[in-house]
């Protein structure tokens, strides 16, 4: 073998050892700065709870901050697509909610492919919805409930926190389950829907436990059943709308996400750690407070529950005939 060609196949093998050895060193180190959480809805609401629960985890876990930076609007979309397109170095990362799931059939044009676009690291938790009627409404239980509404097609009024939202979407799967007809409110967001349910304006809505839950135990509002196929911690009285309507099931879920080609090793780092402290006392506690179940696993199994969950949603939205607002 001549000198030169020897000399290429040498600094072919260190370049090749130097790749292999990159990864690991990298991952290994890091986070080497602040990583950014961005959460796509407003400060103070329940997913924005659940988020920063996470994010003061890592901070312990990864020996740096981890800031939340809140990006409401669009619907989730200006927090996706701002992830989508940073820097694939895991300083980077979405609190990921069923909105993406929504919003793939919801909306006719979009900046970035959730499935394409956004690597999944860890799911974290799902929340349970209660059926909740306004206590004028002669109903006690969920038959009573669709027999009053197929006796009254078109009359109930149904408040969600806006076009596209997880009460909306549980509200149109639930009558399509049932071969009911309800006209929908959007409010701009669950608390003022939340206010006018309790004022008789509206006469039902699928609220998330965690917002509603003092109204419904100080009789405020009346719960007939919950929206998961097992019952709450939180209001375990109530049983599952799914022992009456079999095949429904519906729930707030969320996890983390990080840019397309963020290195395995990064998100394997983030998914063990995650894991870890969902398996604390303090988070599980914390969650259940919020109506909240931990919702643990591996990255991949994130990603097939995403991409079944945006198979699902899609069949809804297209039947129900769903737009934005």
């Amino acid at each position: 073998m001549s000198c030169m060609k020897w000399l290429h196949g040498l600094a072919a093998f260190l370049c090749t050892l130097l790749l292999a050895l990159s990864g690991p060193s990298y991952a290994q180190d890091y986070p080497t700065r602040p990583v950014r959480l961005i959460i796509g809805i407003a400060p103070g609401s329940s997913p924005d709870i659940l988020g920063r629960l996470i994010a003061q985890w890592l901070s312990e876990r990864l020996n740096q901050s981890v800031i939340i930076e809140n990006r409401p609007g669009g619907g989730g979309n200006i927090a996706i697509e701002a992830v989508s397109n940073a820097p694939a170095d895991g300083h980077t990362l979405l609190l990921v909610t069923i909105q993406s799931a929504v919003n793939a059939t919801l909306y006719d044009k979009l900046n970035y492919n959730f499935l394409r676009d956004i690597a999944p690291v860890a799911s974290i938790s799902r929340q349970t919805l209660a059926l909740e009627v306004t206590q004028s409404l002669p109903v006690r239980t969920v038959p009573d409930f669709i027999a009053y509404a197929k006796a009254n097609p078109g009359r109930l009024t149904m408040a969600s926190a806006g076009n596209g939202t997880t009460p909306h979407v549980a509200g149109e799967l639930f009558k399509m389950k049932a071969g009911i007809d309800m006209i929908h409110v959007p409010y701009r967001g669950g608390a003022p829907a939340l206010t006018d349910l309790i004022g008789g304006q509206v006469q039902v809505s699928f609220a998330d436990i965690a917002s509603s839950i003092e109204y419904v135990k100080a009789g405020t509002v009346r719960a007939l059943g919950v929206t998961t196929t097992a019952r709450s911690e939180a209001l375990p009285d109530l049983p599952p709308i799914a022992d009456y309507l079999p095949g429904y099931e519906t729930s707030g879920w969320f996890g983390i996400g990080a840019p397309k080609n963020t290195p395995a090793e990064i998100i394997g780092r983030l998914n063990k750690e995650i894991n870890a402290g969902l398996g604390t006392p303090r988070i599980k506690a914390r969650y259940a407070e919020l109506g909240a179940a931990v919702f643990a696993g591996s990255a991949a199994d994130f990603g097939n529950f995403i991409a079944a969950e945006t198979e699902k949603w899609g069949k809804v939205i297209k039947a129900a005939g769903l737009r934005p607002d």
